[in-house]
């Protein structure tokens, strides 16, 4: 989403962070949070210019963005338009407006692959012809749990959906009036569905002259969370969460360390172990960069192993995590996106898609490396699948078998938290 101030007359301005949060100073602000939604812990979704946040699951030219709406037009394949990242439990409020005799839906808790009323749920929208029944109309979810009461179906004009699934309890309100309120362990046909996925957005899934609208998508993420610093079962926190312990400074180079003298090395470290302290530091659970300095490192090295890692970078931030001390999985401000080995010259470097949250927000890495191979999650979507990392020190030789993990200084303010690992043992 743009940074931009916008003065739109007299009593109105808007301000758009970069965190993803738009502020109306006034009610009835479109594709703006209230200040009451702010303080609940609202984000937007779309801020009425772009999809920054969205990927098509379809044909391009099937979405647009046109009058401050989300706009898909009959027959033109636009399937359907997903988040970029996946959400468990959460409240989501939205305005939608169908043409006469048109169909479309809200997905919920979806999968990637696969159609998404199948994978997970569809809170259907429609004014189809003759009206549907109570399975398949505006708001049941869609051919497993009804609308009761039925909702409202007029065509052009805006209605608003508030879903919440929260754990497997699934409601819905259209226009304010709950019509469904679903125990999914009492419905068999959703009794199994997962309980985490992407949210999306239906094409209008009419022919050539229906149109769906949608606009006003704000969402409060309630999935439950975990106390930081406690690694899950299996693996192990390299950050305490209280000080620099199992960390060390950074000294120069994997060739240029090599060549030096144990004597050269330990006096090398013990500089670098004070510059450390000077701009690593740990508030209130979180490790924090100043933006000086240079790269902190674990004081132990690794081979093959599964690493997590929470980051947050503030705009125009640049890091990366280095892995045997080689760059990197990139992390930036930049449209390319996160979770990409930036030095790859012969191999993939980029992300296959963006992942990032917006600036400001807790993003995760999931990275495993196995021999020269790396796959990175970020934020549960695929972005590097097994892609050879090449040695960036020594470009003639492959990726140093062993070395420490580094989390990449870059000229600005930085932090991290749960940091786990889980080191593969026999693997190659």
């Amino acid at each position: 989403m743009r940074a931009d101030w916008w003065t739109l007359g007299a009593g109105w301005i808007w301000t758009l962070l970069r965190a993803g949060t738009l502020v109306a100073s006034e009610p009835g602000a479109i594709n703006q949070l209230t200040p009451e939604e702010q303080q609940e812990g609202y984000e937007l979704l779309f801020d009425g210019q772009d999809l920054d946040y969205w990927i098509i699951m379809g044909n391009p030219e099937g979405w647009k963005v046109q009058d401050g709406v989300i706009r898909s037009e009959g027959g033109k394949g636009g399937n359907w338009l997903r988040l970029r990242w996946l959400y468990s439990d959460f409240i989501l409020r939205l305005q939608w407006k169908v043409s006469p005799g048109g169909n479309s839906g809200v997905f919920i808790r979806c999968f990637e692959a696969g159609d998404p009323w199948v994978t997970g749920h569809e809170v259907q929208i429609s004014n189809e012809q003759p009206p549907r029944d109570d399975l398949h109309c505006t708001g049941s979810l869609y051919g497993t749990v009804a609308a009761h009461p039925r909702p409202d179906e007029s065509p052009n004009v805006w209605h608003e959906f508030e879903i919440r699934a929260i754990g497997k309890r699934i409601t819905v309100l259209c226009d304010g009036t709950p019509c469904v309120d679903a125990d999914m362990e009492a419905v068999e046909a959703i009794r199994n569905k997962p309980l985490r996925g992407f949210i999306g957005l239906q094409d209008s899934h009419t022919g050539e002259g229906g149109v769906i609208e949608y606009r006003n998508l704000r969402i409060k993420d309630l999935s439950p969370s975990s106390p930081d610093n406690f690694p899950p079962p299996g693996f192990r926190a390299l950050f305490n969460g209280r000080d620099l312990t199992g960390w060390k400074g950074l000294v120069a180079d994997p060739p240029t360390r090599a060549r030096m003298s144990p004597e050269e090395l330990a006096r090398a470290q013990e500089a670098a172990d004070q510059r450390m302290r000077e701009h690593w530091k740990v508030e209130d659970g979180v490790l924090v960069f100043d933006g000086h300095g240079d790269n902190l490192c674990t004081a132990q090295d690794y081979g093959d192993f599964e690493l997590w890692v929470d980051w947050k970078i503030e705009l125009h931030g640049d890091s990366g995590i280095y892995l045997r001390g080689s760059p990197q999985v990139q992390i930036w401000d930049h449209p390319v996106g996160s979770g990409g080995l930036y030095n790859n010259q012969r191999n993939p470097s980029q992300p296959r898609v963006v992942a990032d949250r917006p600036v400001g927000r807790w993003n995760t890495f999931r990275i495993r490396m196995q021999g020269e191979k790396v796959t990175v999650h970020l934020n549960d979507v695929l972005v590097v699948d097994n892609v050879t990392m090449e040695n960036y020190w020594e470009r003639d030789r492959p990726i140093y078998p062993t070395g420490p993990i580094e989390l990449q200084s870059h000229g600005s303010r930085l932090y991290f938290k749960n940091i786990y690992l889980r080191e593969l043992q026999g693997a190659g």
